[in-house]
């Protein structure tokens, strides 16, 4: 079936359907030889589409995965160090995937590998807050003083925060248990929001994402997406 060639091109991963706009309006595409225009639809299994020099292969089947990440693994394709990658845990998935934001070596949780690029450019695109929630383990007693600062907001290096939710706070003497939503995706953020108020974070675990929910998938196991869960995460704002 015939598709508009900016959508082809972002199905593909190589651009947002934006950019390839604009590779189409400077004429760095070819569609049968011939610069393309905009408004021009093509069928991969029949044309031939040529991008900045390079001829765009028929998409591969589209394979979304929800991880349950261990300690201890990488959300990166490459480790110089040698590194366990999260890509490892799907490695018997034929299609090549990679990870969907990131979650760092000592955290753990829900992950989603796709390899969807269109799909991961929205996921990632920062208008579409895509609500996260984690479980955190941090050590001591968490005073309510702590917990209603990053309801409000923290300063960190990079600016302030949005106000967060915190949810079921479990206090205990040795360490103290909250779930935190955030609708930001900056790096390392739950950590350094909690450093900020001088919580020590001993375990922080993504148990939700937008509508995915963890649930009880094991450490290290993975289920494929369901039709209904990808069209909520396709959904805009």
């Amino acid at each position: 079936m015939a598709e508009r060639l900016q959508k082809l091109i972002a199905q593909a991963g190589l651009a947002s359907r934006r950019q390839a706009e604009s590779w189409i309006s400077e004429g760095k595409i070819l569609l049968n030889g011939k610069v393309a225009q905009l408004g021009d639809r093509a069928d991969l299994s029949a044309d031939e589409i040529i991008v900045n020099g390079r001829k765009l292969a028929v998409a591969e089947a589209k394979v979304t995965v929800l991880l349950n990440k261990p300690r201890g693994y990488i959300s990166t394709l490459k480790d110089p160090q040698g590194r366990a990658l999260v890509t490892d845990l799907v490695a018997d998935i034929p299609q090549r995937l990679f990870p969907v934001g990131r979650l760092d070596y000592n955290s753990e949780g829900l992950l989603l590998l796709t390899n969807d690029g269109e799909l991961s450019q929205h996921l990632s695109h920062p208008r579409h807050h895509v609500e996260k929630t984690y479980l955190v383990r941090v050590r001591g007693n968490v005073t309510e003083n702590k917990l209603q600062a990053l309801r409000k907001g923290v300063k960190l290096n990079d600016g302030m925060t949005h106000p967060a939710k915190i949810e079921n706070v479990r206090v205990g003497k040795a360490s103290s248990w909250f779930e935190i939503t955030i609708g930001e995706g900056r790096n390392r953020q739950v950590r350094r929001m909690c450093e900020t108020v001088d919580l020590q974070v001993v375990r922080l675990k993504r148990i939700r994402l937008g509508q995915l929910e963890l649930g009880n998938l094991p450490t290290g196991s993975y289920r494929r997406l369901t039709p209904h869960e990808l069209g909520q995460l396709r959904k805009k704002p």
